[in-house]
Formats: structure tokens, sequence, C-alpha cells
């Protein structure tokens, strides 16, 4: 029978699914595929999973609950399998992988930082401050001159110095935070995000990650949304 498969686990973890559900619209009991010294949690399926919100949901609550007994490698939404003896065999395959994974998040949960300009305003008036080219051409134009090219050497400007503003921000963000992970994955933003940065934190330094997130919110200022999450299962640092 296919299964859906929700993650991988060394086989001492405690599993303790009591109380949760599995994906689709009868899901039959979480169950495990044991192999050597690693265990999957799968249960059996008999329909297409597609990402429903139930299905997430079910699927994001058995992560969260091995999370809270031990170390877990979380298998991103959607993962099937056509049957025990597959899963069995995928474990055997790559075991000494998945037991160096399994060590290298030990103790630790991933948080996704994303920064965002809410505010262009105040960034617009700096550069105006900062940059005598920029501020000519603005007092040229608001005075009246019709050159034609006026606005679109001065709109070039400014789109070239918010960029590099912007990505000296996410640089410097993004130093200060690291000294509070193990690892880190920074992604390309996406829509107006200027920062999309994922991090792999040991529990020990979840304290001082949120001391820091406050510290940086202060200091960055208004036009800047700054947004934290976690702690997560580490599906990104999942090789």
């Amino acid at each position: 029978m296919p299964l859906y498969v929700y993650s991988i686990t060394a086989k001492d973890h405690p599993r303790r699914l009591d109380g949760l559900h599995g994906v689709g619209s009868e899901p039959p009991p979480l169950r495990t595929v044991t192999a050597g010294p690693l265990c999957a949690v799968v249960s059996d399926i008999t329909e297409e999973i597609r990402p429903k919100r139930r299905d997430l949901t079910a699927h994001q609550d058995v992560q969260e609950r091995l999370m809270t007994d031990g170390t877990v490698l979380p298998l991103q939404f959607g993962y099937t399998a056509p049957d025990d003896l597959a899963v069995r065999t995928a474990l055997e395959s790559d075991a000494d992988g998945y037991l160096a994974t399994l060590e290298r998040l030990d103790g630790c949960a991933e948080y996704h930082v994303r920064a965002s300009q809410s505010d262009d305003a105040p960034l617009l008036q700096q550069i105006l401050d900062e940059v005598p080219e920029a501020r000519d051409l603005n007092e040229r134009i608001r005075g009246g001159d019709r050159d034609p090219g006026l606005p679109l050497a001065l709109g070039e400007m400014i789109a070239h110095e918010v960029q590099a503003r912007q990505e000296a921000l996410a640089g410097g963000l993004t130093q200060a935070l690291l000294p509070f992970s193990r690892e880190h994955l920074a992604r390309t933003p996406a829509g107006n995000d200027i920062l999309n940065l994922s991090l792999l934190v040991p529990y020990e330094h979840e304290d001082s990650l949120r001391t820091a997130e406050a510290n940086i919110a202060r200091e960055i200022g208004s036009g800047i949304d700054l947004r934290f999450s976690g702690p997560l299962p580490p599906y990104s640092f999942v090789q």
C-alpha cells in the first residue's frame, strides 16, 4: 500500500504520536517503518494528497511533536513511497548520511528571518539628503526645469541607491544574526522583501536571538518591517 512519509528519526527517538492524525480525508493511524538505526514516520494513503490546509496542518503537527522529544529530519510536504519496502530500502541505502544529518541538526531549530521596506519615504528622503547629485536633480525638477531627461536621471539614480542601501542593510542584518546560528541559508528575496534568511539555531542561543531581534528592530527604526518566525522544524537544513 502507498505510504505518506513525514520524517526520519533515530530508532531510539520516543516518537510520541498519540492524539495526532495523518494526511488524507480519512487518515489511518501514524506508524513507523524501521531499518537498522533509523525510523521513518509514515501513514497509509488511499488517495492523492494535495496541499490542503487540513493536510498541511497534519504534516506540520507531526514534525512539531517529534521535535519536542529529539532530533528529526522533516521531509517536505507531499513525499510518498509505494510501500514499506521502498521506505526501508531508502533508509538502508543512505543510513550513514541520515545519521550524520541527525547529528548535525541535534539540539537545533530553524528560524526564518525576513525584512521588507514597509515605507519608502524615509529611505527616499535619506537619499535626497545624502546624495548631492540626487538632491540637485530633484531641486531642478521642483524649480520648474523642463528638461525631459531629468526625471529619468533622477529615477535611475534613486533606484541604484535604493538597491545598494537595501543590499547593505540585508548584509548587515545577516552578519548581526550569524553568531547565533550553527548554519545559515540565504535565499533570493521575493516581492517586497530585501532579506530571506534561514538560521539553524542551537536551543541554548534562542533567548539571545530573541534579544538580538528586539535590539535590531529598535536600531533600524521606521520603514523596515523585520519578521522572525520559529522555532521550526529544520526543513532548510535537511540534505
